[in-house]
């Protein structure tokens, strides 16, 4: 489990990434987004509609344990976080979606997540339930620091791109200070972990990008922007979910419930990796194709 001093500074690093999230959009990006709102909304219905119920199906057909299966469906019920932004740039997906798509889940799942969570997590037996309180009471206190992230923006662009790049960097820093932290004082409890936990930590992921890139594209949207929401969808805020563990479970319950959540958070980076550069080489190909194509044609001409 994590120690108070590793709780509280992952409360505080937690507020500065929505701030540099807050702070990577201006109100006018809200703007245009509503006028094309299609892939926003298929990000929206992959992160609350598919990834619940595939953290659900996962913990069911792979028999977990209550603790873990709390800590799974968790997983599967918390919005996109920064770091799939930053794996977006280097993918050379689109980036704008990816920010609006991870702002967005953001936004709405002070309703969405208590009520997902809910919902799938209402058979487990035992004391392992997450309170909807809880739930809300973390994400509208997240959502402060992003509301001042935009208005930081608006104030000076440049000072908001700078909150912007530390939210970022901080996004990826957060997830290996929960691997470097925790893991080394667990080997025990690592070691005798079942292979179907880790299935499903890791599996949570990879079917998220397939099933978030095969939604978007049986909706209409273009490759590009499917990889980027495939990403959107298979990365969750693997720390936020920490967080919530955190302040709900005390000693050997929340250490058992919190496994999932950093085993996810720590091979989520490795997949991503890999997944990334990916698309980044499958891009690269469209782009050389579109301008061979150009070419072609000029010479017609």
């Amino acid at each position: 489990m994590l120690s108070e001093f590793e709780t509280r500074l992952l409360g505080l690093m937690m507020m500065v990434i929505m701030l540099g999230m807050g702070a990577s959009l201006t109100f006018k990006d809200f703007a245009i987004a509503l006028r094309k709102p299609q892939g926003i909304l298929v990000g929206v219905l992959c992160q609350y509609g598919l990834m619940p119920f595939l953290a659900f199906a996962l913990a069911k057909s792979l028999g977990l344990p209550p603790a873990y299966a709390v800590g799974l469906i968790l997983m599967g019920c918390m919005p996109g976080g920064t770091t799939s932004n930053i794996f977006t740039y280097f993918s050379k997906g689109t980036l704008s979606l990816s920010i609006l798509m991870t702002m967005s889940s953001t936004l709405v799942a002070i309703v969405m997540v208590p009520v997902t969570l809910a919902f799938y997590s209402q058979g487990i037996e035992g004391q392992w339930q997450i309170p909807p309180g809880n739930v809300i009471q973390v994400l509208f206190v997240l959502l402060v620091p992003t509301v001042i992230g935009i208005a930081l923006r608006k104030w000076n662009a440049n000072v908001g791109a700078v909150v912007e790049m530390i939210g970022g960097i901080l996004g990826v820093a957060v997830i290996l200070f929960l691997v470097v932290s925790w893991v080394p004082r667990n080997w025990p409890l690592l070691l005798s972990t079942g292979m179907p936990v880790y299935i499903g930590s890791i599996g949570l992921g990879l079917c998220g990008f397939l099933l978030g890139y095969g939604l978007s594209r049986m909706m209409k949207q273009d490759a590009r922007r499917s990889r980027t929401i495939a990403l959107e969808t298979g990365i969750q805020n693997g720390p936020l979910a920490v967080l919530i563990v955190t302040l709900t479970f005390q000693g050997t319950q929340q250490q058992e419930v919190l496994l999932i959540p950093v085993l996810y958070s720590l091979f989520i980076v490795l997949t991503s990796s890999a997944v990334t550069v990916w698309f980044r080489r499958i891009t690269q190909r469209e782009e050389l194709a579109r301008d061979a194509a150009k070419i072609g044609a000029l010479a017609k001409a």
